[in-house]
C-alpha cells in the first residue's frame, strides 16, 4: 500500500466506510476505544452510555477528528430507556445499523455465594446479561435491513478462568452472554447478521470501579500463585485500543465468514490461570 496516493490509501484503510455502528458503554475504556477507531475507519457512531460527560469529550474528539458521532444517555438496563436511544440514534443516521457492539457491562460486588445480597447478583445480571439482552432486541429490527456485525464483550472469566474468588456473578454473566450469542447467531444468520463475542483478559480500563470485594471472600480464597508476568505476551495487561483493533476486524467484512465465536484476547493469560 506504500505506493499508493494518499487519499486512495486512506479510502483502503477506511474499512467501515458509510456504516453506522451504536456502542455501548461507550464512554470510557474498550467502549470509547471502539467507538474511535471505528469512527477512524469511517463509521458514523452512536455512543451510548449513562456518562453524559464522557459521551460529550467523545463526541468532541470524534467529530474534531473523524466524522459523526451522536451521544446518547441512557440505561441499559431499562427497557424504555434502551429502546428510546436505539430509535434517536438510528433515526438521525437514515435509520441504517450496521454494527452493534453491546459492551456496556460492570464487575459488581464480589463476595462468597452464600453472602452475596441478592440486589448485588441482580444489579450485576441486569448490567452486564439484561442490558446485552435488551441492546440486540432493540437493535436487530435495524440490523435486518441489510445485515450487519454484533460484537458482545464477555471475559476469559466465565469461560476460560474460575479462580477469580468472589466473582461467582460476574462469571456467570460473562458465561451467559457467550451462550446467548451462539443462540443469537444461528437465529440471526439468515438474515446475513453476525454475532459473536470477544473475552479479554486484565485490559487497563475503570471497570474496577465498579467493583465492590466484600470482606469475607478472603475466606474462601485459595492461595495460587502465577508464575513472573501472568501475560506471557509481555508484563502487563492489554490496552483498550488492542481490544477495539479486535472490534473492528469483527466489524468489518473481512470477518464475512466468522459467527458464533468467542475470541479470547488475553496475552495467553488465562492459559496459565485457568
Amino acid at each position: 500500500m506504500s505506493g499508493l496516493p494518499s487519499a486512495t490509501k486512506r479510502m483502503f484503510e477506511q474499512r467501515l466506510l458509510g456504516r453506522t455502528a451504536l456502542v455501548t458503554g461507550a464512554a470510557s475504556g474498550i467502549g470509547r476505544a471502539s467507538a474511535m477507531t471505528m469512527a477512524r475507519h469511517g463509521a458514523n457512531v452512536i455512543a451510548v452510555d449513562k456518562d453524559g460527560e464522557g459521551l460529550e469529550q467523545l463526541q468532541a474528539y470524534i467529530e474534531s477528528q473523524y466524522g459523526h458521532c451522536i451521544p446518547l444517555k441512557a440505561d441499559i438496563t431499562d427497557e424504555p430507556s434502551v429502546e428510546a436511544a436505539v430509535q434517536e440514534g438510528v433515526l438521525q443516521f437514515g435509520s441504517k445499523l450496521d454494527v452493534v457492539f453491546a459492551n456496556a457491562g460492570i464487575n459488581g460486588t464480589l463476595s462468597p455465594i452464600e453472602s452475596m445480597p441478592l440486589e448485588e447478583w441482580s444489579r450485576t445480571v441486569d448490567v452486564n446479561l439484561k442490558g446485552s439482552f435488551l441492546t440486540l432486541k432493540h437493535t436487530i429490527p435495524f440490523l435486518k435491513i441489510r445485515g450487519g456485525s454484533v460484537i458482545i464483550t464477555s471475559s476469559v472469566n466465565g469461560n476460560r478462568i474460575f479462580s477469580n474468588f468472589g466473582f461467582s456473578t460476574y462469571s456467570t454473566t460473562k458465561a451467559g452472554q457467550v451462550a446467548f450469542a451462539k443462540m443469537a447467531a444461528l437465529e440471526l444468520a439468515q438474515y446475513h447478521i453476525r454475532v459473536n463475542v470477544i473475552c479479554p483478559g486484565a485490559i487497563e480500563t475503570n471497570i474496577g470501579d465498579s467493583t465492590e470485594e466484600k470482606p469475607e471472600v478472603e475466606d474462601i480464597r485459595i492461595p495460587v500463585e502465577y508464575p513472573d508476568g501472568s501475560q506471557p505476551l509481555r508484563k502487563g495487561p492489554g490496552s483498550p485500543r488492542e481490544v477495539a483493533n479486535l472490534v473492528l476486524f469483527l466489524a468489518s467484512s473481512e470477518s464475512c465468514h466468522i459467527t458464533g465465536t468467542e475470541i479470547y484476547i488475553d496475552g495467553a493469560e488465562s492459559l496459565i490461570r485457568g
